[in-house]
């Protein structure tokens, strides 16, 4: 799924927007030769080096800027005839920056009668990856997300997310997502949480339907 809206920048002060977010959250990372050779981080990172808790840590916390939030929603999928299938729903949450480009989005995945929900964070490629993703809760426990898949337009970090993380977020009133930079400096994204258990437990803002095949 497309992680940024492809819309042409024509004016300095989008490029200019645009490059703050990107730098801040990816340090405009790595270019990758076409013969695809490993990319490269700018600045003083080696490649493929591991770097501790405090490492990290010492080299920094930023917040990204201009990230404006979308309420959260819930889009549900289903097959047709639905008496033969589960609907499987997404409440979704997403952050853009101020020209609306998807710099953050947040997904919760549940299928009809399963026992456990699936957690998926996107964010921009050029993220130092050793770390994965860290997510807490008004600042309470940390949940570790390992990332799962980079593709060209972004990178996924997913988990299993518990009956305990879930009433968290029914509570909850902040989500904090924690990423690592290029650079090695820890980036921070903190999303609102107040309408998300009502979109959760509500009815889907859409409902897709798909026959099945063989149908």
């Amino acid at each position: 799924m497309n992680l940024q809206t492809a819309r042409p920048i024509r004016n300095s002060e989008a490029t200019r927007s645009v490059a703050a977010a990107f730098i801040v959250l990816c340090s405009l990372a790595a270019a990758t030769a076409a013969s695809g050779q490993q990319a490269i981080p700018l600045g003083d990172v080696p490649a493929m080096i591991d770097f501790s808790e405090a490492e990290i840590a010492a080299r920094g916390r930023q917040k990204i800027p201009n990230l404006t939030f979308s309420t959260w929603k819930k889009l549900c999928f289903r097959g047709v005839p639905s008496a033969e299938t589960k609907m499987v729903c997404r409440t979704t949450i997403e952050g853009q920056s101020d020209i609306g480009q998807v710099i953050i989005r947040v997904d919760l995945i549940e299928r009809e009668d399963a026992p456990a929900a699936r957690l998926q964070v996107f964010v921009p490629v050029g993220l130092f990856l050793q770390p994965g993703i860290k997510l807490s809760i008004d600042k309470g426990a940390i949940l570790h997300v390992p990332y799962t898949i980079c593709l060209t337009n972004g990178c996924a970090a997913a988990t299993v997310a518990d009956t305990n993380f879930l009433q968290e977020l029914a509570s909850g009133r902040t989500l904090s997502i924690e990423a690592v930079n290029a650079n090695i400096v820890t980036v921070i994204a903190s999303l609102p949480l107040d309408s998300f258990e009502q979109a959760r437990q509500g009815a889907p803002a859409q409902l897709f339907e798909q026959k099945l095949q063989g149908e």
